[in-house]
């Protein structure tokens, strides 16, 4: 239930659906990604020894997203870096996206509630490249390989 979308060897995106569960601590990512995505499921009683993040400057050269679907259902399309379009997924109420590399673009299927988290400070639309679109009846929603 975590689906995966790549173009050749690089990660353009991770999908955990809402149906996913496993017990402890699945990491989604691969350690050296700059923005880390895991998977926690812990029983109660479970203890989380208290503890605190230490300053350490890391250099980030891309904005890695990440969307939590809270209501709703969005079609997400995937784009490589030169702009072509790659494959569809369709994203619902309780899923998480984690958007890596490339371009993406949405479709809004039923109303949607999302929360979106990345890195700071936003500094508007130079952070982005706007460009034109998959037409609707040409996206392919057949991929989207679970790992």
């Amino acid at each position: 239930m975590i689906k995966q979308i790549n173009y050749y060897d690089k990660s353009i995106a991770f999908i955990i659906s809402s149906r996913f569960h496993q017990p402890g601590i699945t990491f989604i990512t691969p350690h050296d990604f700059p923005q880390q995505l895991a998977y926690i499921s812990h029983s109660t009683g479970k203890i989380i020894q208290p503890h605190i993040h230490n300053s350490i400057t890391r250099e980030v050269n891309r904005t890695q997203e990440v969307l939590f679907i809270k209501k709703g259902k969005l079609r997400v399309d995937f784009y490589n870096n030169q702009q072509e379009y790659l494959e569809s997924c369709i994203v619902e109420s309780g899923d998480v996206i984690f958007l890596v590399d490339g371009g993406h673009g949405f479709e809004i299927l039923e109303d949607i509630e999302m929360i979106e988290v990345k890195q700071g400070p936003y500094l508007g639309e130079q952070e982005r490249t706007r460009f034109i679109g998959i037409n609707t009846d040409l996206t392919k929603v057949n991929g989207c390989s679970e790992i």
